[in-house]
């Protein structure tokens, strides 16, 4: 069998448009962090080190990647005292999971590790491996216990993942630090996840092009004053696998099946006026699919789907990539 891996660039996938004049000189930096590119834009020249600061206080907390963060010490140990911050953002996501009929679950890392996600040592585990690790996933084995913040799993085996949460909640207080600072004009990227406010270059809305998944050179324009968007999709992070007949194989897995989604959605833009609600919610639309995503709106009356390209299941989720 033959793989092919692709891992797109944010700066593939998203492009924020600066030409325009009138305001002053915008300051732009750009840093790796919580795994992802991360971009700073704004008038103000003090801007990317305050939202870095805040962006990789927040990774230190929650990176999986790192041996002392909260988040490895709960995986590790089944069962840990964590923060305030860490215990209410794990809160804020076992609601979501509930909300979205378990399309989102941060549970899912056991699934994210056997699909070689984690180390990027892709494979297709057989469907007895996923029955294993099956009962191990489900937002409702996590006890919480409030008097001391201590978050425990009921299931060995089980892990957290913060891949549809953690950019967004990260960019949401960068945000609120350079709001605090007296910033109000600024936008943040990381990973295909912005946050902005006030006005971007010429004094217009800010403006960023978001990627057709399957048509390169193609892209969807949007103007946004202030608040959160978030794109996912299955040409971000995914694999190739096969021989003839090749199958495209997303970063985003659903956890109630334990495969990657399957939904038809290619790509999905949402927007919030928070950054982590964003970012939740484009995974689970991934994973629920066009309709079923559009209803969990309900709950969501402040935000709104910006573009989705979706493709029909019978039109193949296959691909003929060589």
């Amino acid at each position: 069998m033959r793989y092919q891996i692709s891992l797109l660039s944010i700066f593939a996938a998203i492009a924020v448009f600066l030409s325009g004049c009138g305001r002053g000189q915008l300051h732009k930096e750009t840093r790796l962090l919580m795994g992802t590119y991360v971009e700073v834009i704004s008038y103000d020249a003090r801007a990317p080190k305050i939202a870095f600061a805040e962006i990789n206080r927040i990774e230190m907390l929650l990176s999986k990647y790192r041996a002392d963060s909260e988040i490895s010490r709960l995986n590790s140990e089944g069962k840990c005292r964590v923060s305030r911050e860490t215990y209410d953002l794990l809160s804020r996501c076992v609601e979501f999971s509930r909300l979205s009929s378990g399309a989102f679950d941060i549970t899912v890392e056991p699934l994210v590790r056997v699909w070689g996600f984690k180390d990027r040592n892709f494979r297709v585990p057989d469907a007895a491996e996923i029955s294993a690790i099956l009962p191990s996933v489900g937002s409702e084995k996590i006890i919480f216990h409030p008097a001391d913040n201590m978050i425990e799993f009921s299931v060995k085996g089980m892990g957290v993942d913060l891949g549809g949460a953690g950019k967004g909640y990260a960019i949401e207080l960068a945000a609120r630090k350079l709001k605090q600072s007296g910033i109000n004009d600024f936008l943040i990227n990381a990973g295909g996840q912005i946050r902005c406010m006030g006005k971007g270059p010429g004094g217009l809305p800010w403006r960023v092009a978001v990627k057709n998944p399957r048509e390169a050179g193609t892209v969807n324009n949007l103007q946004i004053n202030g608040g959160s968007i978030s794109t996912s999709g299955d040409y971000e992070q995914f694999f190739i696998y096969g021989n003839n007949e090749k199958r495209r194989y997303s970063h985003i897995i659903d956890p109630r099946s334990g495969y990657p989604a399957d939904s038809g959605v290619a790509s999905v833009t949402v927007y919030s006026p928070d950054g982590l609600t964003a970012d939740m919610l484009s995974t689970a639309i991934c994973v629920l699919g066009k309709e079923k995503g559009e209803a969990l709106f309900e709950h969501f009356p402040a935000c709104r789907i910006e573009d989705l390209e979706y493709i029909p299941k019978q039109e193949g989720r296959s691909t003929k990539e060589d």
